[in-house]
């Protein structure tokens, strides 16, 4: 599979009875792809950061759709304690989930440290969602054809983790450091693939990107010039979120994708359009790379991932 032609979310199959965690998801792609989800049947739970707008956006999506199977829970991506508390409830719950939506992010904000002391992009984009899935994929493992789908941008081609300087301490740079964490969920997502389909686990492990979309990532935390560039002067050439979640929703819920793509739109310089599927940096998909920033991954956040042994 390479291209699906005119592909929209109108074509996802019926999602009766899978369970969707989607971070990010009370605005932009994630409450994108939440309606398109909730629209074909699927439960989905919204992992937001706040807990008001993430009610705000379940009822509105369920006043046009009524009976849409929706629930609101606190994650605060940034934060590993919260990342912890979010699948401790759910395994607590006894909920299992069948896809995790690795959503949500960050863009270029001045240089802020979390709670644990690293660099906020670095921190919500890549090392939260490290986390969470590491937290959940025992859980995934036992779901209805279990993904993991990871959301990168066309930006990780200019990325590269800075592993000696991984928190700008000695020189910032707003969008080379969100570069550097869209980088990290491309090595991040192609790596679990790998690791996944070594352990012969039923996960497939997909990325995404939306190509260029009009959303609050380009208006909420960017400052200066980033913020007039994507906020203002550029925002005529961007797709709507109902256009750019195509991607994330044909990777977590088509029947033909393989672990291992990488799903972005068909047009040119793949800014926008339907899902294809597109070339992932070959400094992505570096081993050394990839078995560096894991490591580094599961000292960072303390979570290492339970793969099933192979018989």
């Amino acid at each position: 599979m390479t291209k699906q032609q005119g592909w929209t979310a109108d074509r996802i199959p019926d999602q009766t009875g899978r369970v969707f965690v989607v971070t990010g998801a009370n605005s932009g792609l994630g409450l994108a792809t939440t309606r398109a989800i909730a629209r074909k049947g699927g439960q989905v739970i919204l992992a937001v950061r706040d807990e008001a707008k993430g009610r705000r956006a379940a009822a509105e999506i369920t006043a046009a759709q009524p009976g849409a199977r929706l629930e609101v829970r606190r994650l605060d991506l940034a934060d590993l304690d919260s990342v912890r508390a979010f699948a401790e409830r759910l395994r607590a719950d006894g909920t299992r989930p069948d896809v995790l939506v690795n959503n949500a992010g960050v863009m270029a904000p001045p240089r802020t440290l979390n709670a644990q002391g690293h660099e906020i992009q670095f921190a919500a984009n890549h090392l939260g969602h490290f986390a969470l899935t590491g937290l959940l994929l025992d859980l995934l493992a036992e779901g209805k054809d279990p993904r993991v789908v990871t959301v990168s941008s066309t930006n990780h081609r200019q990325g590269k983790v800075f592993f000696d300087d991984l928190s700008g301490e000695r020189k910032y740079s707003p969008m080379g450091y969100y570069n550097q964490s869209k980088f990290a969920n491309a090595v991040f997502g192609w790596e679990l693939h790998q690791r996944l389909a070594a352990a012969g686990s039923p996960v497939r492990s997909l990325l995404a990107h939306p190509g260029y979309t009009a959303t609050n990532l380009q208006t909420s935390s960017p400052v200066g010039m980033v913020k007039v560039l994507f906020g203002r002067i550029l925002t005529p050439l961007a797709q709507a979120p109902d256009q750019g979640a195509l991607p994330q929703l044909f990777a977590a819920t088509a029947a033909e994708v393989e672990s291992g793509q990488f799903i972005g739109p068909d047009g040119m310089a793949e800014l926008r359009g339907t899902p294809k599927v597109v070339q992932l940096a070959p400094s992505a998909a570096d081993a050394e790379t990839g078995k560096r920033l894991w490591e580094l991954s599961e000292r960072l956040t303390a979570v290492r991932f339970a793969f099933p042994a192979v018989a």
